[in-house]
């Protein structure tokens, strides 16, 4: 793949302060170990997340300017809802702020407590509104997306033997639908093959189950079907991602993802009385059924990147730039998830710190080290984000996997700046034995990882010997 072309032109920068290692240590300390708590002012390179921190082209920014802010049946709403009937294909476009409102209207509309909602694996809004609700969010990844050494083309693949089991276990009449999240986010950004996609939307058939999507990376899970799956090499970008929403009965989307824009989701459904359930929640929490919490200018916005995004020249180097960040981090010794997914390199932060055990969030140590050392923020999928209660023994599970994710935002950082952020792992995977662990003082009752404060263990320094 040749990924060293950028298939486009940069028009506008923004400049970039640089802080010393002493004030990055000191503004990690006053938010409490929690990066998502660092002004963003304070931040060199941000790999926080891909959503919303993209840059939008031309085009989008002329939509901005042309965006009908009438209150009812704009003409962009109208733009926004015929583009998501072309690629998607539902009936229903139900505008909302981001994506996971269109989740809190789903599951507030369709899941009743003791509910369970199987998925391949649930992200963590997506987990905390089925749990708000009173369900059960069960997931249910093939074995092969627990193992970050696999190679394996389509690790986000859902088990057919533990949707099978969950059916067994609960009974269809407590799954109101099953979920399907294309690309993988907690799995790695791992795609879901097209051949997986049918086995599971054939057996939600049979078992008389609606099939929902999680499309918020819906054009890169595409890519990866046109370039590993048989069959499909020369079959469209567009085409791909109309056969595979053709097998569900609706989606959730947060556009922040791939319909490359700051702000903006939906909700699509085939059913009626779904729809109408979720839209007069969508009255009362988001706005009028046209504009759903968004300006027109969002709307259009919205319209322009999803056209954008099927363009194969923008997925070959979005998905290429991932993939030589992780082969600069393969060339430093550095272990992350195999294959790299489509919008971010997951560390492996079990086997860079070794010797901190997973109860005092070694992916969260990580984490603060890379900003302190570095400047650099990522992202912790493990043990902070993801630790549940077992439904059934009410013991805490941990996740099978230790993750620090690097989301890397679309049109946006050079291969330079990832270079550096590949050096600054190298550096703190060498601190060792030297970083310790981290103990939580102060948590929500959900979404613990965004807010929560933490300390390292003892109370002594992350790093030994400052």
């Amino acid at each position: 793949m040749d990924f060293a072309f950028e298939p486009y032109r940069i028009k506008v920068v923004e400049k970039i302060e640089r802080t010393s290692r002493e004030e990055r240590q000191r503004l990690l300390v006053a938010a409490g170990y929690n990066v998502f708590k660092v002004p963003s002012s304070a931040i060199y390179v941000d790999l926080l997340t891909d959503s919303g921190t993209g840059a939008m082209s031309d085009l989008q920014w002329s939509a901005l300017m042309s965006g009908d802010e009438a209150y009812a049946c704009s003409r962009s709403f109208k733009d926004f809802e015929d583009t998501i009937r072309d690629i998607f294909g539902y009936k229903h476009v139900i505008p909302t702020h981001q994506g996971r409102a269109a989740e809190g209207l789903l599951f507030t509309a369709m899941v009743k407590p003791g509910m369970v909602v199987p998925n391949n694996i649930h992200f963590d809004t997506t987990r905390a509104n089925v749990e708000h609700v009173g369900g059960i969010a069960l997931d249910c990844v093939d074995d092969a997306g627990l193992d970050p050494r696999l190679e394996a083309p389509f690790k986000g693949d859902m088990s057919l033997r533990k949707l099978s089991q969950a059916f067994e276990k609960y009974g269809k009449d407590r799954i109101p639908f099953v979920m399907l999240t294309i690309t993988n986010n907690s799995g790695g950004g791992q795609p879901v093959s097209m051949g997986n996609a049918k086995a599971v939307a054939a057996f939600c058939r049979e078992m008389g189950v609606p099939l929902i999507f999680d499309a918020c990376r819906f054009a890169e899970n595409a890519w990866f079907i046109q370039q590993r799956e048989a069959g499909y090499r020369d079959v469209g970008i567009k085409d791909i991602c109309r056969e595979m929403f053709a097998l569900g009965s609706g989606c959730t989307m947060s556009a922040k993802k791939d319909a490359l824009v700051n702000i903006g989701g939906f909700l699509c459904l085939d059913n009626d009385d779904w729809a109408q359930a979720a839209t007069n929640l969508l009255i009362l929490r988001e706005g009028f059924p046209t504009y759903g919490g968004l300006a027109g200018r969002d709307l259009a916005a919205v319209a322009q990147g999803l056209r954008e995004v099927l363009d194969p020249d923008y997925l070959a180097y979005r998905i290429g730039q991932v993939a030589r960040l992780g082969e600069r981090l393969d060339e430093l010794g550095v272990p992350h998830l195999k294959p790299t997914g489509g919008h971010a390199v997951y560390l492996d932060a079990k086997r860079m710190l070794p010797h901190i055990p997973q109860a005092q969030f070694p992916a969260q140590v990580v984490t603060a080290a890379l900003y302190v050392e570095a400047g650099v923020r990522a992202v912790e999928i493990g043990s902070l984000m993801f630790e549940h209660r077992d439904p059934d023994t009410g013991k805490l599970v941990p996740p099978e996997m230790e993750l620090v994710r690097l989301a890397v935002p679309r049109r946006v950082y050079t291969h330079t700046q990832l270079d550096y952020v590949a050096d600054a792992c190298a550096k703190v995977m060498a601190l060792g034995e030297r970083l310790n662990g981290l103990e939580v003082t102060w948590e929500p009752p959900s979404l613990r990882h965004f807010t929560a404060v933490l300390r390292p263990v003892g109370g002594g320094p992350l790093l030994a010997g400052l």
